[in-house]
């Protein structure tokens, strides 16, 4: 297919589900969430498809997104995400999930949705959860290769993995974890002690 056939097939699709979304949003937060992850994973195929058996695909998205919704309590919600679609659909050509977080810090996001971003400091993670014990354990930067720990049933235990998104709010840390099976959510997870 033509580069420009393309591009205009893929903007329609983002109109119609654009549409799509906004409706359901009105409804239903788990509705609008899963038709946003869908249009994300339509996207992903058509593209693989468009490049060709040999295609390799990186999606750099928010830990809510990739991380596999099935280790989380957002499968009980009835949520789905590109992390639990991707693995679902394309396992057998290789997928790698990689989540992304910090102890303390900084970030820049927005208090509300399209409101101006600004520099944030972000408190210390919360007792107990996944960023804490990695703290505790060996504070400093690392990769953790965790699909080398999912047998480890002391990891498998649902804890908090915080969620930093482009709408942040520190006063309302508390509402920001989502608990997690850590090893099966990701393969691999890059932590920054400080940001």
């Amino acid at each position: 297919m033509e580069p420009a056939l393309f591009n205009a097939e893929q903007n329609a699709l983002v109109a119609v589900h654009g549409e799509q979304y906004y409706q359901a949003m009105m409804m239903s937060s788990t509705s609008s969430w899963n038709i946003r992850d869908r249009h994300m994973m339509e996207t992903i195929n058509r593209l693989m498809e468009h490049q060709g058996s040999n295609a390799k695909i990186i999606v750099w998205a928010h830990n809510t997104h990739v991380g596999d919704a099935r280790y989380t309590d957002m499968a009980a919600a009835g949520e789905v995400n590109i992390g639990q679609l991707v693995r679902q659909q394309h396992a057998q050509a290789g997928v790698y999930v990689v989540g992304f977080g910090t102890y303390e810090g900084s970030v820049i996001a927005s208090n509300v949705w399209g409101g101006p971003i600004t520099r944030m400091s972000v408190p210390a993670a919360q007792e107990g959860s996944w960023e804490a014990i990695l703290h505790q354990n060996a504070p400093g930067n690392k990769i953790i290769i965790l699909q080398l720990l999912r047998d480890d049933v002391n990891l498998t235990q649902l804890r908090g993995n915080r969620a930093i998104g482009v709408v942040y709010n520190p006063a309302r840390e508390f509402g920001n974890y989502v608990p997690t099976n850590f090893p099966q959510r990701y393969d691999s997870f890059i932590f920054i002690d400080k940001t």
